[in-house]
């Protein structure tokens, strides 16, 4: 974990689920060696070894040998603070997805997801932007969390083609079932949620723009506060979305900024799990649905903004990204305002 570590707030889900199974939590705060005080202090935070520690602990509390999975099924938006509220509000579930990755540090710097489109499909992506690799309980929580979530935007009942982790398979895995409606493949080389590319542009049931932009510029300020302990693939970021419109940096101009060669960026990077291509590619995005919601800008326009060399390239590039054309996310937009 990079030292901004994980939000006090992580760890009342894991004292929610305890409650939820009958057990006393002041008793539980005693079997972990865990100081309540802290719980009761917003601003704390905790490494991230130190969540994995309580969900381990609260695994063998419970006797529960699925005790994140099970968590991931009572999360709420409260629970993500203002990361929940900023995604409650967003118009569609790629604009969720997307303020989960980019507000995420505000609640656990380290854990974070992506997302491509393959073929008919979408593939999300849980990972970790540090060497190191996360516990089967957390990773179970975050899958199962961000399925339950999405639905919940949703309101639609959304099927999953494929679930693959990259731990080992527990001796019963029954319970994966009733909450994916599948079994995973277990062993895999990462950790990811696949379904039809079709749940990107499903509009979220709860969007209103105004309360979108007060609980984003919260969150944006939040942000901000904990920028100085930022990891490097987010100055990274940073810096490409500040050359932006002017230029779209290449990977030996970031290496100039920063003071370093490419192959030390690239180590960096790779350190957090994280390509330069791959950090491009998320913020041109980001970059590109934001435009996409001010209507002054043409498609063109946005695609020369962007530094495409034409129109098309941008539109094929969107699809790629989301499994929809710039046209067709604008009609999205329009239909949830409707």
């Amino acid at each position: 974990m990079n030292n901004q570590g994980v939000a006090i707030s992580m760890v009342y889900p894991i004292m929610k689920t305890i409650v939820h199974k009958g057990y006393d939590t002041e008793h539980f705060c005693s079997y972990a060696s865990l100081d309540a005080s802290l719980l009761q202090d917003v601003e704390a935070r905790i490494t991230g070894e130190e969540l994995e520690r309580l969900m381990l602990a609260a695994a063998a509390y419970t006797e529960d040998d699925y005790f994140g999975l099970q968590q991931g099924q009572i999360m709420e938006f409260a629970d993500l603070g203002i990361l929940g509220y900023v995604m409650m509000h967003s118009k569609t579930i790629a604009e969720s997805l997307a303020a989960y990755q980019r507000y995420n540090v505000i609640l656990c710097s380290g854990f974070n997801l992506d997302w491509e489109v393959e073929g008919d499909e979408v593939l999300i992506r849980l990972f970790l932007q540090h060497n190191g690799r996360m516990s089967r309980h957390c990773v179970e929580d975050m899958a199962s969390s961000l399925y339950r979530l999405m639905g919940r935007l949703s309101n639609q009942r959304i099927l999953i083609n494929e679930v693959l982790f990259s731990h080992e398979a527990p001796a019963d895995t029954e319970p994966y079932r009733s909450v994916f409606g599948r079994v995973p493949l277990f062993g895999a080389h990462s950790n990811v949620l696949r379904m039809s590319k079709d749940v990107l542009s499903y509009p979220v049931m709860y969007s209103d723009s105004k309360l979108l932009g007060v609980f984003e510029n919260i969150a944006k300020e939040t942000m901000e506060e904990l920028m100085p302990a930022n990891s490097f693939s987010e100055q990274v970021m940073r810096w490409m979305k500040q050359c932006v419109p002017t230029f779209f940096p290449t990977l030996q101009q970031t290496a100039e900024e920063f003071g370093t060669s490419t192959r030390t960026v690239q180590n960096k990077l790779k350190e957090e799990n994280m390509t330069y291509n791959g950090l491009s590619i998320r913020v041109r995005k980001e970059l590109a649905m934001g435009y996409l919601r001010k209507w002054e800008y043409s498609v063109g326009e946005i695609a020369y903004a962007m530094h495409f060399s034409e129109p098309s390239a941008f539109q094929n590039a969107f699809k790629k990204w989301t499994g929809i054309t710039p046209g067709q996310y604008r009609a999205n937009l329009l239909k949830v305002n409707a």
